[in-house]
């Protein structure tokens, strides 16, 4: 893994335009958050995402007492599996709008320095710095648990769980426990 970071930083210092006192990158930010799309993560981050979206099936139909757990489990895991990593991207898509956006405003103006303020360097750094980039923080969890459960209980689930009421109850369980929580936190300590 260090090799691939070294690798990708130095063929980021070729890329990036030069100024008298070297190399100056314009919004390059590498949050924790973004991570995941790197290939080398995938190997914890693919079995861990399973096993907690396991466990939280599991423990849910456990607390429902429901009848056939291993089938219901057998059936719809990794479906559960591919509609979070689907909702967790589609919150690290918001996230990234963030920097884009600012990307479009001119730095020199007052809404272009507010935002790259209290938005993109904080969304990017340590979203509790400011209430905007935590308010931009939560939305986009939001918006990924919104995505689990709907994932989850039109797709996923619809066919192991005949049952609306009860399909319902395993959806929102997993929207709630498997939340991309991890976008809160502070990428600001790993530097």
């Amino acid at each position: 893994m260090k090799t691939y970071l070294v690798d990708f930083l130095n063929n980021l210092k070729n890329c990036c335009p030069k100024k008298k006192h070297g190399i100056v990158l314009h919004n390059m930010i590498f949050p924790l958050w973004l991570l995941w799309i790197f290939p080398v993560t995938w190997i914890v981050v693919l079995p861990a995402n399973l096993l907690i979206d396991l466990l939280v099936l599991s423990l849910t139909m456990r607390c429902l007492k429901l009848d056939g757990r291993k089938e219901i489990a057998k059936k719809a895991v990794l479906k559960i599996w591919v509609s979070g990593f689907v909702s967790d991207f589609i919150g690290t898509v918001v996230m990234v709008c963030a920097v884009l956006i600012d990307s479009f405003l001119d730095y020199q103006s007052p809404l272009g320095a507010w935002w790259y303020e209290n938005i993109t360097n904080a969304v990017a750094l340590d979203p509790f710095e400011t209430l905007p980039a935590f308010l931009w923080t939560a939305a986009c969890i939001l918006i990924s648990g919104i995505c689990i459960y709907q994932l989850n209980f039109r797709m996923a689930l619809k066919k192991a769980v005949p049952d609306t009421a009860i399909r319902k109850k395993l959806a929102l369980s997993l929207a709630v426990f498997t939340a991309p929580y991890l976008f809160l936190l502070p990428t600001a300590w790993f530097f």
